[in-house]
């Protein structure tokens, strides 16, 4: 009898054989290497940012590469940081980040250096993007992250004094945690989240979107997880982008409405109409 194994296991697989493969996606190197320009994203040409690589040391040891999308004209002294999936690299954030630094909104992108395959370290690594924002001496900052980065984002923005918000894409809450610290979490957590899939968790960070006191939901409806990575390539596409896979004008509309919510949270206004259905979430296991 053929024996079937649960989609995370095929996963699991796939992730690690890729792995082992030289030139697959980023995953697992040791250098963040020339960044993929995303044309599906927004129209930025390097007249209008100044991108510069560059790297600290974690406590734990391991060095964080990040690179520093700086626009030529600032509108902001605020900073956005933002986390990748597991066992993913900053090159699918981006197009995010040039969006925002066309904007005017400076942007880092980051490896997370601690995670592994068996344990993704979201606490750690919500650590380790606090102690680049003291680096780079962000005031005020927005974390940002994708799936498993949403969450270290979170632990970064419940810690962090002078964090303005959370951006959260496709969160993916693990153990409950961040349930945990969106309970306490007294700023705003702005999540924007896809169709319910294998790998969003069937929506579990739904359930950490509600459990902020600050919580914000805007529903990209008809989304995979795969279209919050800008870009994102073949091996999400493979295993998280449904039957529809990934689309171009899907991203382009995440990237819209997550510079709309960072513009929010650090106090600028909007640069445009942001698409999807925003509102705040209901909250029925709070009394008014």
């Amino acid at each position: 009898m053929t024996r079937r194994y649960p989609l995370p296991v095929i996963l699991a697989i796939v992730l690690l054989a890729c792995i082992a493969m030289a030139g697959c996606s980023g995953v697992g190197r040791g250098g963040p290497g020339p960044l993929v320009r995303d044309t599906d994203s927004a129209p930025v040409g390097d007249r209008w940012i100044a991108i510069e690589p560059d790297s600290m040391r974690s406590q734990t040891g391991c060095t964080i590469e990040m690179t520093r999308f700086q626009p030529r004209r600032l509108r902001t002294r605020g900073l956005v940081i933002l986390a990748h999936g597991f066992l993913r690299d900053q090159r699918h954030l981006a197009g995010l980040a040039r969006a925002l630094a066309y904007h005017g909104i400076a942007a880092v992108t980051l490896n997370l250096c601690n995670g592994r395959p068996w344990d993704g370290r979201p606490i750690r690594n919500g650590l380790d993007m606090i102690a680049v924002a003291r680096r780079l001496g962000a005031a005020p900052v927005v974390y940002g992250g994708f799936s498993a980065g949403g969450l270290a984002a979170l632990v970064a923005g419940r810690l962090d004094r002078q964090a303005r918000g959370v951006l959260a894409l496709d969160l993916v809450d693990t153990g409950g945690i961040g349930i945990g610290m969106a309970r306490a979490l007294d700023r705003p957590l702005v999540g924007l989240v896809g169709d319910p899939a294998a790998c969003n968790a069937r929506n579990n960070g739904l359930r950490v979107l509600a459990a902020a006191p600050k919580g914000r939901l805007t529903t990209m409806v008809g989304a995979s997880h795969c279209d919050f990575e800008s870009p994102t390539d073949w091996l999400c596409e493979s295993v998280c982008a449904g039957v529809d896979g990934a689309s171009p004008g899907r991203r382009q509309a995440i990237i819209a409405a997550s510079v709309a919510a960072v513009s929010d949270l650090i106090g600028l206004p909007r640069p445009g109409p942001a698409p999807g259905h925003a509102g705040s979430l209901s909250r029925p296991d709070r009394k008014p």
